[in-house]
């Protein structure tokens, strides 16, 4: 789908990916979006995000090609949450979208996305009627949609993706959060209600694989875990409360089956369980706690959330 071609109200579109092991298919993103976008004003911010590929290479290319496309070299890998915000400190837009840089999103029906900012919902989120990730990366995305749901309050039939567009004035309340661990979600959920969703098809991956680690979406789940909540905080107390409780009343059972000649000698193995379970719990909620107060000291310290090594082009759109 093309954006319509009436050119009454000039505005400038911007498109904002990050790129990680991307050489092979950022540029045929950028030509998609080139063919798309040729009756509207438009940028393209890359990020490149430390890839150990030729990946800025090619967006170096692209930008001596293109005058409208920006390209930033981080110093070293930040993620991918990170990588956005770089891209949005440095777009012009009055529309920014975001994607990602596979071809996985299809950026010819960023028109669907584009037509619902400009009915005036302040963000629009793709929604794919299937998935084409792998069985793993299924599963992070419905964990990842299953935290925002419960600690961001996130509706319960809006769809989180990857692919979205919002208004400027979000992108500016976005990059007033300073503090290392950005987590893109929970920054757009907080600065607006007014979110709504787009069906567009998701395709198969071509080139390569996905470059979200069984670790890395450990660390996506715990920054979204603690960045915008204290519910973790209020679970492990309701946890607590709840552990408490049930020793208070096997206590309770013991005294009552040993005055009544009914006494049940627990054994070895069953007070090793009871205490590894007891203190496997206390580990987790000394943990939590010290992520917490380490997110606390880190971003005292002013840890950034990411450097920039080099900016090609200033990303004025023709």
């Amino acid at each position: 789908m093309k954006v319509s071609k009436r050119k009454k109200v000039k505005r400038l579109i911007s498109f904002v990916i990050p790129c990680y092991k991307s050489a092979l298919t950022i540029r045929q993103v950028v030509d998609e979006i080139k063919g798309t976008m040729e009756n509207e004003e438009f940028e393209i911010v890359l990020i490149n995000d430390a890839s150990p590929d030729n990946t800025f290479d090619v967006i170096r290319e692209l930008c001596v090609e293109n005058v409208n496309v920006i390209g930033i070299n981080l110093n070293e890998n930040f993620g991918q949450h990170a990588a956005l915000m770089a891209g949005f400190h440095h777009v012009n837009g009055d529309i920014v979208v975001c994607l990602d840089d596979d071809g996985q999103t299809p950026a010819n029906e960023a028109g669907k996305l584009i037509t619902a900012i400009l009915q005036g919902h302040d963000a629009v989120y793709a929604r794919y009627e299937k998935k084409r990730h792998s069985r793993f990366r299924n599963f992070g995305s419905y964990i990842n949609e299953l935290m925002a749901r419960i600690l961001l309050e996130k509706p319960k039939d809006l769809y989180i993706s990857s692919y979205f567009a919002v208004k400027r004035f979000i992108v500016d309340e976005m990059i007033k959060y300073e503090n290392p661990y950005p987590y893109v979600i929970g920054l757009l959920l907080r600065s607006t209600k007014d979110i709504v969703n787009v069906d567009v098809c998701h395709r198969e991956r071509e080139v390569g694989k996905s470059g979200y680690t069984f670790g890395k979406l450990i660390m996506l789940w715990l920054n979204g875990f603690t960045a915008f909540s204290v519910k973790p905080l209020r679970i492990a107390t309701a946890t607590g409360f709840v552990v408490a409780i049930a020793g208070f009343v096997y206590g309770i059972v013991t005294i009552i089956r040993k005055l009544l000649g009914l006494n049940y000698i627990l054994g070895f193995s069953g007070l090793m369980s009871v205490l590894l379970f007891l203190g496997g719990l206390n580990l987790i909620m000394l943990g939590l706690i010290g992520e917490y107060i380490g997110r606390i000291y880190i971003s005292l310290n002013k840890s950034p959330q990411f450097i920039i090594r080099e900016i090609l082009n200033d990303g004025k759109g023709k």
